[in-house]
């Protein structure tokens, strides 16, 4: 029985190193690492990217997926309640580091079965809905900067977070997270992410002027 992690990175400043060192972190003992790297979770399904792919034919009843989130598996809805169903159907068990989440097809139970598949589908629909607010912040952040550079070439102080740590905060925000337990996956200071919570715009704006 292996324990193998996924990961899934979208852009250059996002390292999946980052993603294992979390994994390893929180206690899991990997035994071999599957990654794509570029790969969008919003417009690419697992089943479509190379690496993913490759998940459906190496993972073996008994066999344990680690991911950090769901996301990684992707921010398509349906696409990730189908994923995790099938891996269930294999006889493999789908853990997350954040928040600990286990999902296995291991009960018979009907009532267990259905507190699982709803649990499922809110992680899956709240993988969608944070993509789509992290994509308008984004969009609000650069319109920002964009009017701001019209106007002035002051571009304020350098971010102290970068693209990856700014999304792990929006994620975990997004799922409710307490601040000290993203404090200690991101390793930003408290007022930084206080600093983002409150205003992802200008947070993302910051990043888009200092590209």
């Amino acid at each position: 029985m292996a324990v193998i992690f996924y990961a899934r990175v979208s852009t250059a400043e996002q390292t999946i190193e980052h993603q294992r060192h979390q994994a390893e972190a929180a206690g899991f003992k990997i035994d071999r690492v599957v990654a794509d790297h570029g790969v969008s979770g919003v417009s690419t399904i697992l089943a479509d990217r190379p690496e993913g792919r490759r998940l459906f034919d190496i993972l073996r009843s008994g066999d344990t997926l680690v991911v950090r989130w769901v996301d990684r598996l992707g921010r398509n809805y349906s696409d990730v309640c189908d994923t995790i169903r099938q891996f269930m159907r294999q006889g493999v068990v789908i853990r997350t580091v954040i928040n600990g989440l286990v999902f296995d097809g291991a009960t018979k139970d009907p009532m267990q079965q259905a507190v699982r598949d709803a649990l499922i589908a809110f992680m899956a629909a709240t993988a969608q809905a944070n993509a789509e607010a992290m994509k308008e912040a984004q969009r609000s952040g650069i319109a920002l900067a964009r009017s701001m550079d019209g106007a002035v070439k002051y571009r304020g102080r350098k971010p102290s977070y970068s693209k990856e740590q700014f999304s792990t905060v929006c994620e975990m925000l997004g799922l409710s997270a307490g601040i000290g337990e993203i404090v200690s996956a991101t390793g930003l200071s408290r007022q930084t992410i206080y600093r983002i919570r409150d205003d992802q715009a200008g947070a993302q704006g910051a990043l888009a002027r200092w590209r």
